[in-house]
């Protein structure tokens, strides 16, 4: 029998333990799910970040830590990780954030907030511009970007993407470097990140790379909060170099009550909801993991502790 762990917390434990059991017995594994195993019998750990759950030095016979987030950025730098590690890749994800960026690209491109939110009801005609003449800018080229960079093709964009190693996309201008990044910027009118935090991205948006931006430039950031500063931001949007940023991560999230998100005429705070994790999904990932493993076969989506992701 095989033991796996739930370590994810309780409240995911409801939404998580029936369809991971389903696909679990699906994939033809005889397993039993639990939150409570010892620790010594576990072999496979189910994780999300949570108070509960640091320290895997007990999990001597945990053969693979299957993370639930597409995010892995808490838990690489812990120590008493050994396990080959997981990240979470799959079509819910995808799906969320395809839905989430492409949506408020479009919200901006046509400008809605000014007839969603008219309290004086002002009759004041905008034709946008075509979409084939707005150019987005997606810095993150990984399985999220790249779904959010072609649906944003489809729809006419003219899209530019960045990411740390050269990629090849159709259809889309792929960058890569320093110099690539300065251009991916300049041409910026809508500018969405979905670059992993690790520490060569921390910060990566600051002060210096926000004035490459065309000017009333709109910032998405469905990524990780910490890709930009905060403060080079805010000073951005007063001084009109930036129009508006619609941001969903943070870098402490609740974002706190006195943050100046929350107050700021031009910035549009969403709690964290552009793609969450489906367990109707994402379980079938987990299952298929455990199943690889118990066959020989290499783990899916392994995370490279040396690049952080």
């Amino acid at each position: 029998m095989i033991k796996v762990q739930f370590a994810a917390g309780w409240p995911r434990w409801k939404q998580w333990k029936h369809p991971l059991s389903l696909e679990l017995a699906r994939a033809g594994l005889e397993a039993e799910l639990s939150r409570k195993h010892p620790p010594g019998q576990v072999d496979y750990v189910v994780y999300a970040p949570n108070p509960d759950m640091s320290d895997f030095t007990a999990y001597t016979r945990a053969r693979a830590v299957l993370g639930l987030w597409a995010g892995v950025e808490d838990i690489v730098p812990n120590a008493t990780l050994t396990q080959p590690l997981t990240r979470m890749v799959d079509s819910g994800l995808r799906e969320g954030m395809v839905e989430w960026v492409t949506g408020h690209v479009l919200r901006h491109h046509l400008g809605m907030d000014a007839y969603v939110v008219n309290p004086e009801r002002a009759w004041q005609p905008f034709a946008p511009p075509l979409a084939r003449n707005r150019p987005v800018t997606i810095l993150g080229l990984g399985e999220l970007g790249a779904a959010c960079a072609e649906a944003l093709r489809a729809l006419n964009f003219p899209v530019t993407g960045w990411s740390r190693r050269a990629r090849t996309l159709p259809g889309v201008r792929c960058l890569s470097g320093e110099v690539g990044l300065s251009e991916a910027l300049e041409d910026a009118e809508i500018l969405v990140l979905l670059l992993p935090l690790t520490a060569q991205t921390e910060n990566l948006l600051d002060a210096d790379r926000l004035a490459l931006l065309p000017q009333g430039a709109v910032v998405l950031n469905p990524g990780r909060g910490a890709l930009i500063d905060d403060d080079a931001l805010l000073a951005a949007l007063d001084e009109g170099r930036v129009g508006h940023a619609t941001l969903d991560v943070f870098r402490t999230e609740p974002l706190p009550d006195d943050h100046p998100f929350w107050r700021h005429p031009r910035v549009t705070v969403s709690p964290h909801i552009a793609s969450e994790t489906r367990p109707e999904t994402a379980a079938k990932v987990i299952a298929e993991n455990i199943r690889r493993c118990e066959a020989g076969e290499p783990l899916l989506h392994v995370v490279d502790r040396k690049a952080g992701y």
